[in-house]
């Protein structure tokens, strides 16, 4: 069995409300090419390392452009769920990503974990998974600070996991940003 995926628009958030809970993880992939998003769920469903009960993975197609950090807030308001995490379109899933994760965050006071995505070695949370009551502590009822669109939130979430000291790292569990554009 692999991990439970669910498709959404972005404007159907809000009536999915009863859809959007988990006893386990939740996990958010907006996306605007459905051919990349089809392959990072897929890949990410197969190799979470979870059985459909203990977690559920939401693509949600962001057809108006309300921008990453609209979309990850949004299912953050109108969902439960234990852990919340983050990931794109173009992200590639390692094997048991998510169980690693899950397991490394269990053995302490994480609050945040930075997959391991091949570039920031942990010291950025790029693709990340949060304990949900930590996330409230910090910005209430959002996810993300909501004056960003689509970049610099996780580096602020990052900052104030470290400062904190509630960053957790795995090395183990790999979520690799693949854009094959983005050095040029």
């Amino acid at each position: 069995m692999a991990l439970q995926p669910l498709w959404l628009e972005a404007e159907a958030i809000a009536s999915a409300a009863h859809r959007l809970r988990t006893a386990g993880a939740l996990m958010v992939l907006p996306y605007t090419d459905l051919e990349q998003a089809r392959r990072s769920v897929d890949m990410a469903v197969q190799r979470a390392g979870l059985l459909p009960a203990e977690g559920l993975l939401v693509a949600v197609h962001d057809a108006k452009r309300r921008g990453f950090v609209s979309v990850v807030n949004a299912v953050y308001a109108h969902s439960h769920s234990t852990w919340l995490g983050y990931m794109a379109q173009d992200a590639f899933a390692g094997r048991g990503w998510l169980q690693l994760a899950l397991a490394a965050l269990a053995q302490g006071q994480g609050g945040l974990l930075a997959f391991n995505d091949g570039k920031w070695g942990g010291a950025l949370a790029a693709f990340g998974l949060a304990r949900r009551d930590w996330v409230a502590q910090v910005y209430g009822d959002s996810f993300f600070f909501p004056g960003y669109r689509s970049h610099f939130a996780d580096v602020e979430l990052t900052l104030i996991a470290q400062a904190q000291d509630r960053l957790v790292y795995e090395p183990q569990s790999v979520l690799v940003e693949v854009d094959w554009n983005k050095e040029r």
